[in-house]
């Protein structure tokens, strides 16, 4: 039995030690995730303490079957969502056709660090922020976002979309100023 398996199954019969040895393990990287769906970082620390708790709550239902980590990044994320849903108010907004246009993002990506594109990621409204994370990084369906968050699917659609155009402006606006000023040296 692997280390992982002997940890997994020393928290599911309760052992303190384990405990610590699964949040050293995953802490980190479950902060990053918690941290796309926060507001900042005391939000995302908070996220993954209420996160831990379900996951040691529930550890007995997880079957070996599929990816530990997987199991464990579903239950901070839903986590992240539920703390989403108590603190922000999303309205349906069902027509979104006019946000409906196919974006061109040239070559812009390439010329910002992934740094700075969090900091634009992270400085777009919670609503746009949490249906793009969802979109983009989860790979979740319009359905299944419409789903977490209470919402309708064109609200979701709407949303992604202008998450979309305003991190366009976002980065042309960053690629432009970084531009300008290496133009100036």
């Amino acid at each position: 039995m692997d280390e992982l398996q002997t940890i997994i199954k020393n928290c599911k019969n309760g052992k303190r030690e384990a405990q610590a040895k699964l949040f050293q393990l995953f802490a980190k990287k479950m902060f990053a995730v918690a941290l796309v769906y926060a507001k900042d970082r005391t939000a995302a620390e908070d996220i993954i303490q209420d996160a831990f708790i379900k996951i040691f709550e529930k550890i007995s239902q997880f079957n070996n079957e599929g990816s530990f980590e997987g199991w464990i990044r579903r239950i901070v994320v839903n986590t992240a969502l539920e703390r989403y849903r108590k603190e922000n108010r999303l309205y349906s907004i069902d027509d979104y056709k006019p946000y409906e246009q196919e974006l061109s993002y040239d070559d812009l990506i390439s010329n910002i660090s992934a740094g700075e594109l969090m900091q634009v990621i992270n400085s777009i409204s919670p609503q746009y922020k949490v249906v793009f994370s969802l979109y983009a990084i989860e790979g979740y369906s319009h359905k299944e976002i419409a789903e977490q968050l209470a919402i309708s699917e064109g609200t979701s659609k709407s949303n992604l979309a202008r998450a979309r155009k305003v991190l366009q402006d976002k980065v042309n606006e960053l690629y432009y100023s970084k531009k300008d000023k290496l133009g100036a040296c």
